[in-house]
This record gives structure tokens, sequence and C-alpha cells, in this order.
């Protein structure tokens, strides 16, 4: 494998090299969903109110918008012939985050726990983000759709069992789901202990059980890193904004409204469910916690159909391309959402997750798929990163605004929230139609 250079036309890879490479983000996804299934309500439990929870998720997005870009950026340029161009980036996130994991459950008040909600998302950033780029490294064009699908597959499986992780835990071997007022559950603590465990050694096995191409000319990369200093590469890493191919413009709206509705639905589904349909506020209350666990269970649904519908994908647009694919799959979801609003049984909201779940899995590899055939290979990284601006922006669009419009159009119903980011995700599902997919000609694996 070391013969053949990153520019070059690369082999196929079989079965079970694209699962070794995909397998770190099973832990990846237990960061992020432990952190999407159970902030708000650590975060109400040390006192938060509905209307601040948008402004306190805040952390995450902007960790990722300063991150990202960066880390793209300079795992780009960087060529170690041990560890190769992306695999450091992996192991340095994945030891940052797993300590992370370990702290934030026992944060002693609410402003520790928003300031380990920031350190948390930035290490699990570290490790995600070059992931995508490395599917674009490593594998030929007409296997990549393939290769971000198993992503998909090891995101959902991971989020399935980090998103159940609290109510098996309470359920099957008794761990306490209640506290004193103002304290985290056991189960709370025991699932993020688990996560950080499963996340360390989930990514330390793509570290070490996959290989990297060297760049094409290892000495001109040389240069060029001795030429440029610090702070030429942050300004590059920001300034690639106003230099995306056209392809990444068109399908950074459709990401912008895709995203929007994810963090709606992550803020908001636990204050959604256990007012509009367990009927409560009371963060200490037995029936408080039993609907924010079954939160957990309707997250774990979600992430267990994309699992599952990862691997239709391919075979989806082969029928009817990468864009029709993706926009059955959004409209899928955004029915998914509305739908909460009309249903009063905690089991239907299965199948209102079984649509987010559909939506879900494109989302995690349709636009990479789509993106990669049309980015040069040595600016791989960097423009991923640039590319996920339209993750966090949406995001921190919709921190600042869910909040305000809650409170003066909705009189605080969190349910309205949900329903806010189906109609998003329905614009996101016809912005797709105008994307140029610069494979759409070809046959896709």
């Amino acid at each position: 494998m070391e013969n053949v250079s990153i520019a070059s036309e690369k082999p196929k890879l079989n079965f079970w090299e694209i699962w070794n490479m995909s397998f770190g983000f099973l832990g990846i996804q237990f960061g992020f969903a432990l952190q999407n299934a159970n902030v708000s309500r650590i975060f109400e439990t040390l006192g938060a109110e509905k209307d601040s929870l948008p402004i306190l998720w805040l952390a995450a997005p902007v960790t990722g918008l300063v991150v990202q870009p960066i880390i793209g950026y300079y795992s780009d340029r960087t060529w170690i012939p041990k560890w190769g161009r992306r695999r450091p980036f992996f192991a340095i996130g994945a030891v940052l985050a797993t300590i992370a994991l370990f702290v934030m459950p026992n944060s002693p008040s609410l402003w520790i726990a928003a300031g380990m909600l920031w350190i948390m998302d930035g290490s699990i950033n570290v490790s995600m983000e070059p992931f995508r780029a490395f599917v674009g490294d490593v594998l030929p064009n007409d296997q990549r759709t393939k290769g971000f699908a198993m992503q998909a597959f090891f995101i959902g499986i991971g989020a399935v069992i980090a998103s159940i992780l609290p109510y098996a835990l309470t359920n099957w071997l008794g761990v306490s789901n209640t506290a004193a007022e103002g304290q985290i559950p056991d189960s709370v603590k025991w699932s993020f202990y688990i996560g950080g465990v499963a996340f360390f050694s989930a990514v330390m096995w793509t570290v070490f059980n996959s290989k990297e191409y060297p760049p094409a000319d290892i000495e001109k990369l040389k240069l060029e890193n001795s030429e440029r200093g610090v702070f030429t590469g942050l300004a590059e890493s920001f300034m690639g904004i106003f230099t995306m191919p056209k392809t990444m413009v068109q399908l950074a709206f459709v990401q912008f409204f895709s995203w929007f509705a994810l963090f709606a639905m992550w803020i908001y589904t636990t204050p959604a469910v256990t007012e509009h349909i367990y009927g409560t506020t009371d963060t200490k209350s037995l029936i408080y916690n039993e609907g924010a666990n079954w939160v957990g269970i309707m997250f774990g649904v979600y992430n267990g159909v994309a699992a599952l519908f990862a691997f239709l994908l391919p075979q989806l647009a082969k029928y009817f391309g990468r864009k029709g694919t993706h926009l059955i799959a959004l409209f899928c979801g955004a029915a998914g959402l509305i739908s909460i609003f009309f249903i009063k049984e905690p089991n239907l909201l299965v199948l209102s997750m079984i649509g987010v779940g559909i939506a879900w899995a494109s989302i995690l590899s349709v636009p990479y798929a789509m993106l990669s055939s049309a980015l040069p290979s040595d600016k791989m990284g960097y423009y991923m990163g640039v590319f996920n601006f339209f993750i966090v922006i949406p995001q921190i669009v919709a921190a600042s605004i869910l909040g305000f419009i809650l409170k003066n159009f909705f009189n605080n119903d969190a349910i309205y929230a949900l329903i806010i980011g189906g109609i998003s995700m329905l614009a996101a599902g016809l912005l797709s139609l105008a994307v140029h997919d610069h494979d759409k000609e070809k046959k896709v694996n």
C-alpha cells in the first residue's frame, strides 16, 4: 500500500478493509449519542430553564466551527511514516474525548457542565473530522458511497447502544435512575463511563488496523509546511468558505436545513416528550426520568434504523440517483419529526423515529459521497473541514433563535421546535434536487 500515492488511482479494498477503516466511528458515535440524548437532561437537572437550553448547547457547534476546518487543514499537511496522515488525529481526539466523557456527568454545577460540553465536543471533533477525508484518501471514487455507508452503519450501531444505555442500566441491571436535586443519576454516569471506554477502544482499532497512502510528493509537502506559519494555516482554513467548488456551495444549503432540523431535535426532544407526552416538567420526578430514558430509546431506534438503511443507500442510488435518494430520505425524516406532535402514546414514537433514522443514514453519507467526487485529492481534508461549517452554522443559528421563538410565539412549548425542525428538513430535501452530482452518470457501488 505504501507504494501508491494519495493522488494515484487507488485499488479497491475488500469488505473487511473498509470495515476496519470505518470501525472507529462506532466509538465516535458513542460520544455524540451520549451527548445528544443526555446533555439537555444534565443541564435541566443542574437547573437550566428550557429557554436557556439552546444557548448552553452553543458550545457544540461553536467548537465544531473552530476545530473542524483547522483539523482538516492540518491533517492534509501531516505525514508521519508510522502513523500516516489522518490517524494521528484519530488517536489524539480519542484520548481527550475519553477523559471528557468521564468528567462530564460528574459536573457539580451548570457552568462546569457547559464548559465540559465545549471540551467534550471539541475532542470528539478532533477524531471525527479526519474520518470523512479518510474515505476520500483511501477508497477509489466508485467505492466512496460504500465507504460512507459503512461509516453510517457504525454511527448507527454505536448510537443505538449508547442511546439506550441509561434505560438498559436501569431496567436490566437495577442501576439507580433518580438522584437528589441537582445530582446526576448513576444510570447516566455509568453510561458515560462505558462510552469513554468504547470511544477509545474503537478509534484505536482503526488506528492500528488501517493504512494510508503517502502524499504524492513528500518533499514538496515538507517545503510547503516550512514556508507556512501557524497563522497562515489558520487564515487559509477559514477563507476556504470563499473558494468552494460549485457542488459544495449547492450542498451547503442542503446541509444547513438538514442540520438545523437535527439540532432542534437533539435540544428539544427530551423536554418535548417529557412535557407533551408524559405531562411533567419536574426533573426530580420518576415520570420525568422515565420519559428521559424513553428519549434514549427513541434515539436508539433512529440510529438503529440508520445503521440498517445505510446498506440500502448504494442500491437506492443506482435507481434514484444520489440526489433522488437524499430527497426521499429527508422527506421521511420530516414526516417523523412532525408526527411527534400528534402522538400521545410513548410506544408509537418508535414509528416517528423510523423516518428520522432513514434521513439520518442519508445525511451521514450521501452528501459526502457527492462532495468527494467534486474535490481535489490533495485538499480533501481541508474542504471536508470547510464543509462542516454547514453543519455547525445551522446549529449556531438554531441555538440562537429557537429559544426566542418558543418563548415569544409558542408559550415555551418544546414540541413546536420539532415541528420547525420537520419543516426545515422538507426544505433540505427540495434543495437537494439543485445539486450537481459529478458522478451521477456513473455506476454507484
